[in-house]
């Protein structure tokens, strides 16, 4: 059963329920956000629409390939509706589906979803890894696609990269910010970009009733330097709103002010902006 809880944060995980029902309308593979969903649903004590986010949850993973991903989430809602036949018929066709492979030596799972910053596991392999030879802030991978995808010269992609400081004193602008201020690409087309190279679910920050205590728990500098914001908590996760989905200092810069796993989501650099200067005024 789930515990108590106020009415405040009841408030706040009906708001994220509504958020997340429209991303993952439009985007039904997005496990991630459907896994928010139901942990807002059972915390409020929705189980019907628990159950529903699961059958949703492993119809996604059929659809991603992800078969023993599938099957368990399918078995869990059957430890407590054993009789549900759409759960039922689901297994059967995933057993067709496996026996079909029959005489292969194991199924092997495709990668659904490509994180694009690295997660370290706890605190302590955060700290051991936060000190690189070379900082990786996603410039090789943003200029192959921004470069090598004759989008910006070379020039012009040097020229707009932010520069390299540890303690900025403000909000350092990402890079396809950059680009829309010197009307070189687009700022929507940016981000229609990134969102397809990195398969992070875009959120529009604008909408969401942003945690502030919660932002202003994590390093000010860190926050400012990558133009990064954690916005909402839930149970064990935080999320964390990013321009910049291929910055994997980053994530090691915010992984060691938690313990918590970070679950990433692309927002607008204007939306960011506001936030993090609404947060560290």
């Amino acid at each position: 059963m789930p515990a108590a809880i106020s009415t405040s944060e009841a408030q706040q995980l009906q708001q994220t329920i509504e958020m997340f029902k429209v991303i993952t309308q439009s985007q039904p593979q997005d496990v991630q956000s459907l896994e928010i969903l139901k942990e807002s649903y059972f915390k409020l004590g929705q189980h019907r629409d628990v159950v529903s986010t699961s059958k949703r949850i492993a119809e996604a993973h059929v659809q991603l390939g992800q078969l023993s991903s599938a099957i368990m989430e399918y078995e869990t809602i059957l430890q407590r509706h054993p009789d549900d036949d759409d759960v039922q018929r689901a297994l059967a066709a995933i057993e067709h589906k496996t026996n079909s492979f029959a005489r292969r030596p194991a199924i092997v799972e495709p990668i659904s979803h490509v994180t694009a910053v690295t997660e370290p596991r706890n605190r302590a392999s955060a700290l051991a890894t936060s000190i690189p030879t070379k900082v990786d802030d996603g410039w090789q991978v943003m200029q192959k696609i921004f470069v090598d995808g004759k989008i910006v010269s070379s020039s012009d992609f040097s020229r707009c990269w932010p520069p390299p400081t540890d303690n900025p004193g403000n909000v350092v602008d990402p890079f396809v910010q950059r680009l829309a201020d010197q009307s070189l690409n687009p700022l929507e087309k940016s981000l229609k970009i990134l969102g397809d190279k990195s398969r992070l679910t875009f959120l529009p920050l604008d909408r969401y009733d942003v945690d502030m205590d919660l932002a202003r728990s994590f390093p000010k500098a860190v926050c400012q330097r990558w133009c990064i914001l954690p916005f909402d908590k839930m149970s064990k996760s935080v999320f964390v709103a990013t321009a910049n989905p291929f910055n994997k200092q980053a994530a090691l810069d915010l992984q060691a002010a938690t313990p918590h796993r970070l679950l990433w989501y692309l927002a607008s650099p204007p939306e960011l902006i506001k936030s993090l200067k609404k947060a560290f005024r």
